[in-house]
């Protein structure tokens, strides 16, 4: 079974994130990269598969330079290889955009599964499942909290609000999931120096037949109208308690309209 996990590195969410005023697009400088924390369940859960039916592992990313060392990272999980998107006409591409240059970097690749985590922690719009699906003409299966393969079929337990549902397709298929669904495994040494050797396959847009006129920030079907920096942090109130310390939290509350 031929598994791809596609992977996005993300600002760290233990830093400061920003956006580049030239462009309102993330300021992927100003803070360290770490690949998006759904994308190690992804991950792990692609080496599980393997590790019960067999087959390999490749890691596709689409980003710049620095994703590099969150494919490597990936790698060193267990993954047998990588592709790595990357052209700078596909700069601040929207989900949209980056979904179907995804879908086109897939055409690249033999798969009989994609697994993908639910959403990003930087954009948090939870779409891109839903639309590589739509572009590879394949059945989705989205929030995926545990995933079976019986031969040609993928069945996973599809987590909602009062449990889960139980949903069935055909492979090959793109399956999203959630953080519940395993607990991702630390590197061991020896993988991390393994994966140093590991091969990764650069891709242009051209490489991929990815059309340049539908992706990239000028072309974006999304925008970011306007943004502003966070206001520092005030000091923070101190309720001295004279035995009225409780209504004085309370009033506070209220007036916040927290209660």
């Amino acid at each position: 079974m031929n598994i791809v996990v596609l992977v996005k590195q993300v600002p760290d969410t233990a830093t400061e994130r920003k956006l580049n005023p030239a462009d309102s697009t993330v300021d992927r400088a100003s803070s360290d990269g770490v690949i998006n924390e759904l994308c190690e369940y992804a991950i792990e859960e692609a080496l599980l598969l393997k590790e019960k039916h067999g087959g390999e592992v490749t890691i596709l990313s689409a980003g710049p330079d620095q994703a590099t060392d969150s494919i490597r990272k990936a790698l060193s999980m267990g993954a047998d290889k990588a592709v790595h998107l990357n052209d700078e006409a596909l700069h601040g591409s929207d989900s949209l955009q980056t979904a179907y240059a995804l879908a086109k970097a897939l055409g690249t690749i033999e798969f009989d599964l994609v697994i993908l985590g639910s959403e990003s922690t930087d954009a948090r719009t939870g779409v891109v499942a839903a639309a590589l699906a739509e572009y590879l003409g394949l059945p989705q299966l989205t929030l995926a909290n545990k995933v079976d393969i019986d031969g040609s079929s993928v069945r996973v337990q599809r987590q909602t609000d009062d449990g889960y549902d139980v949903v069935e397709a055909t492979l090959p298929a793109v399956v999203s999931v959630v953080e519940k669904i395993n607990e991702p495994r630390y590197p061991s040494f020896k993988l991390i120096m393994a994966a140093k050797k590991k091969p990764v396959t650069k891709l242009g847009a051209a490489d991929a037949a990815i059309d340049t006129a539908l992706v990239g920030v000028a072309n974006a079907t999304t925008a970011v109208v306007d943004f502003a920096e966070a206001p520092p942090r005030a000091a923070g109130t101190v309720v001295k308690d004279e035995g009225n310390g409780g209504v004085q939290i309370a009033d506070f509350l209220a007036a916040k309209k927290f209660v």
